[in-house]
This record gives structure tokens, sequence and C-alpha cells, in this order.
């Protein structure tokens, strides 16, 4: 390993705070947060990059490239004609106007789901395939819950003419047999991961491994803002075009100011630390990440190292990694990214969980009120929202924003099946 691991500490995360206990920081230290946490990729106590020797080099080529790529104004002008001409480009800000009566708020979202893909993940692997073109990689591989990141990056890999391989786990090829189709479609063999759980945690181990063995070819496009340092800061800043629309098209608006909470759901937690980036020096903007009740690691879990990463973890007294659950292929996961766990322990963000029974519910009353059919996902944050509606969370009046990460096209033979008697 390039870093010795710090143990696992003894108490869990304390990040359920609120602005009264005084935990968010000042307007002139939040200009701080979710900056470049340097060389050593740390985020706090967070972060870092606990590999193989056998890739340190890689990582440490690919931080340099990211680097020279992202002060490229170059780089940065095809990034952003691509998102725009092909990705669809600025994603509009939907008010909410019947479920916005029915909760006594007044509730916006940031409709990432009607981006080309159906889900944010198209920037972070337009940003990747660019970087791996510009590095001279011919492969691009990578792991996969819910299937949308998979399909993003098969949709990438088909865009600058790479090939593709996705590793996801047993139990969602066959729960996201639709999105299985969709990437082997563009062009994209998948790979079923049968050990461990069969899902998101041993996908990424299974393209871990594969890096190992084939770098010099193959870039890795990790999904999430997860893993070894540049990861998951190189992650957010494709990813923080949500918040930088977000904010100004709010402000428009909204007169001039921003929204009272920011939510989104979170499973490494792409989309929130996307949406995130465009309000962290919003000190009047309070941030809510959700995640799943059965992978709740900010909530029930303590500090570990997984997947080249220092973070919050679900684990064991023995430092054993403990499985997740969720509805949501793309929530299943026993961590967090680790810039998720140093706002949290900051008390700039908050971090909720939703159950399975809420997710459901609040899939269906968006579908009904709005006529928007979200992701599994993107239904954790909306069900925060319902449950805390009118509450000294969400006062009556209150003004939300919530990432709509993903569509629900996906998940509707899923919920289909679990809605029948």
């Amino acid at each position: 390993m390039s870093e010795p691991p710090d143990p696992p500490g003894e108490a869990t995360i304390a990040v359920k705070r609120k602005a009264a206990e005084g935990a968010l920081p000042t307007a002139g230290t939040a200009g701080l947060i979710m900056g470049d946490p340097g060389p050593s990729g740390r985020f706090g106590d967070f972060g870092g990059r606990f590999v193989p020797e056998s890739l340190v080099p890689a990582c440490l080529e690919l931080e340099a490239a990211f680097r020279s790529a992202w002060a490229d104004p170059l780089f940065h002008e095809e990034f952003e004609d691509i998102l725009h001409h092909y990705g669809g480009r600025p994603t509009p800000v939907t008010e909410c106007g019947r479920l916005s009566k029915e909760l006594g708020i007044r509730l916006l979202l940031k409709r990432e789901d009607l981006a080309h893909t159906g889900s944010h993940k198209l920037n972070n692997v337009v940003g990747q395939g660019l970087l791996a073109r510009r590095m001279g990689k011919r492969r691009l591989i990578a792991e996969t819950g819910a299937g949308q990141h998979g399909v993003a990056t098969a949709t990438a890999a088909a865009l600058f003419g790479m090939e593709c391989l996705v590793y996801m786990g047993e139990v969602d090829t066959q729960r996201q047999e639709l999105n299985v189709f969709r990437m082997e479609l563009l062009g994209a063999e998948v790979r079923p991961v049968s050990s461990g759980s069969r899902t998101l945690k041993d996908a990424v181990n299974e393209a871990l491994r594969d890096w190992v063995a084939s770098v010099g070819e193959t870039h890795y496009c990790l999904g999430s803002v997860m893993g070894p340092h540049p990861y998951p800061w190189m992650v957010r800043e494709f990813q923080r075009i949500i918040g930088d629309e977000a904010r100004e098209q709010c402000r428009q608006l909204l007169d001039g100011i921003d929204p009272d909470v920011v939510v989104a759901c979170a499973g490494g937690g792409s989309n929130a630390a996307g949406i995130f980036a465009g309000f962290a020096d919003a000190t009047s903007s309070g941030l809510v990440a959700v995640e799943a009740a059965g992978g709740a690691a900010m909530t029930t879990g303590i500090p570990g190292v997984l997947h080249g990463m220092r973070s919050a973890l679900m684990q064991n007294e023995e430092g054993q990694i403990l499985e997740a659950h969720s509805i949501s292929a793309g929530l299943d996961y026993p961590g967090i990214g680790p810039e998720h766990a140093h706002l949290g322990e900051l008390g700039r963000a908050r971090y909720e969980s939703a159950g399975d029974a809420q997710v459901l519910e609040a899939f269906q009353r968006l579908a009904r009120t709005e006529g928007i059919i979200p992701a599994l996902e993107s239904a954790h944050a909306i069900a925060w929202v319902i449950a805390r509606a009118g509450t000294s969370d969400l006062p009556r009046g209150s003004t939300v924003l919530v990432s709509l990460s993903g569509r629900g096209d996906k998940d509707v033979a899923q919920v289909r099946d679990l809605l029948r008697p």
C-alpha cells in the first residue's frame, strides 16, 4: 500500500448535525470547502491513496494528466461542447407545483434525468473519456450498480471509438436487465461478478483487479466520488457542472437568492458532490444527502479503508466490511466518498437515510403529482423531503432544490413486481 491504513475508529461518525449546533462554517471559511485536496488527496482525515504499489504510478499518471487537462481551456471547451450538443446540457430546473402545494414548501428539481443516457453519469464519463484519449488509452473499464454508469461509459466508449468492459454484480444484472441490454447494444461487454454479495462493492473489486493487470492500455472509468486519489476530486470536478448550473438557474427563479436546502441521494455520492459543489460557499443553503437505510455509512459507519480510500464504512468491530442493502442497486454500497465523510464531520452537510417503503411511496407520488418517474436512487431524496416537509428541517414555505439524478425507466419493471399483491 502506498500509505499505511489508519485503524478503524471506535465511535460512529456524528454527521446528523444541525446549523443550530454551530456546525455550519462561516462565509469566511466556506470558500475553502470542496477545493483541490492537493497531492495527498486528503479531505481532512479522509481520502488518500491506499492502493497496491503496482497501481501507484497509474494513479500519479492520472492525477498529472487531469491537472494538465483541467488547466487547459481547449479541454474545457471540448468537454462543455460535448455535454451541450451531445448530452443536452444545461438540464432545466423544474417547479413541482402540485407536490409543492401538498407539502407546503416550494420544491424544485434539477433535472439530470433529462440528460442523454438518463442520468448525471454522462458528465463524468465524457470527462474521463476525453482524459483517457488524451493519455493514449484505448480501453475503458467500469463498475456499475444500477447500470446507469455502465450505460454512460459504454456510450462514451462508442462516441470515442474505444473498447469497453463493464463489471456488474450478478444480483444487479438480474434486477437491471434493461440496462445490461443497453450496454451490450452500445458495444460493451458486461461481465457479471459472482463473488461476495454480487453487487456494486464486488464489481469495484473486479474492476480494480483488471486495472492492475492491464494498466498500460486501460483507463478505469470509476463512476463515483470514491476510490483512490485523484478519483474523488476528479469525478466531483466533472460533476460540479450540476451545481454551477443549478445555482445560476435558482437565482433566476428566486430573485437572486439561493434555496434554503439542497437535497440529493448518495451512494458513493457523485451527484450529491456535484450539486453541493455549486452551493458549498452559500452558507444560507443547507446541504442534505440521503442514503439508503440499509447502506447508511455516514450515520452507522466508522472510518476505515476500502477501494483505495479512507472514508466512512459499514464494518464490524474487526474491520470486516458489512453488506449493504437497498431497493436501489445504485445505492447498494457499504461506504461513501471521502469528501462526503469530511463534509459530514465539518457539519457543512447532513446525512440522512430513507427506507425502501418510503422510497417506493415517493417513486409513485412524484409520478402521480408531477408526471415525472424518478430513478429509485433519486426517490430517496424525494422520500426524505416528503417525510420532513413541515418539520423544523423543512418548515412551511421553505424552498428546496432536489437533484433528480436519474429517470426511472430502468426501475419500472422492478417496481411493478414489488407492488404486485
